[in-house]
């Protein structure tokens, strides 16, 4: 397998450099992507060596750092981008189950499908968000799975990239899955340990009213593609 790591941050300096860190002892390329970030990020970033930096100068969301990523790497040769979250929740180190589903020559995506969700530090918009999306996920004629919105992945480039996914924002994953099993690329799930900080140490960009309006409109044109394309020849 020639893959590398894609990492899209926005406003995460608070935990970015530990999970760098522990992203570069896989000895993979790592791509970062800052995504228009207006804390110290790039100040950050730009003190880490050997991780290549793309940057957008505005917030353009979190699928479209996805994209960046992909692009890059895929320029440069790689043929899976396995992406990590740049807020702390995910374990690296879980990487090897994902690249181990891999190995076997499948063109799959590998969804990390995250342990322990039922934990203290764990808001319940969390866990009523990942039963939401698995659901309307399925009924979109995506992959019924456990995790659908987890962010811990391994992707098969340039498949993912041909997709033709239209969300730009965290949207992006619960499209991609549904737009894969569309066209027939399977969808994995491996075990992954989550970590959630105590409430006030968390870095989270989620507004659930928000993104609840942002997941139904996708959601919807989704259905609707699916209802409509019947009706086509």
């Amino acid at each position: 397998m020639n893959a590398a790591v894609v990492i899209p941050v926005y406003n995460h300096a608070q935990r970015l450099g530990a999970v760098i860190d522990k992203a570069q002892e896989l000895g993979l390329p790592l791509f970062v992507v800052d995504d228009g970030s207006t804390d110290q990020t790039a100040d950050i970033l730009d003190g880490i060596k050997g991780i290549t930096v793309l940057r957008h100068a505005v917030n353009q969301g979190k699928g479209a750092a996805l994209l960046t990523g992909f692009s890059a790497a895929s320029r440069n040769g790689h043929d899976w981008a396995l992406t990590i979250d740049g807020d702390g929740q995910h374990r690296p180190e879980d990487a090897k189950g994902l690249l181990s589903a891999a190995a076997t020559g499948r063109r799959a995506i590998v969804v990390g499908r995250r342990e322990g969700m039922t934990g203290e530090n764990v808001p319940w918009t969390s866990r009523f968000g990942r039963g939401f999306s698995n659901f309307w996920v399925w009924a979109a004629g995506g992959p019924a799975i456990e995790d659908s919105q987890s962010g811990f992945r391994l992707y098969p480039l340039p498949e993912a990239l041909g997709l033709g996914v239209k969300s730009r924002r965290y949207q992006f994953e619960v499209e991609v899955l549904v737009r894969a099993r569309r066209q027939g690329i399977a969808v994995l799930e491996v075990p992954v340990g989550v970590v959630y900080q105590a409430k006030g140490e968390r870095v989270s960009h989620f507004q659930p009213w928000r993104d609840f309006w942002r997941n139904s409109a996708t959601f919807s044109r989704l259905i609707l593609e699916r209802i409509f394309s019947r009706f086509l020849p």
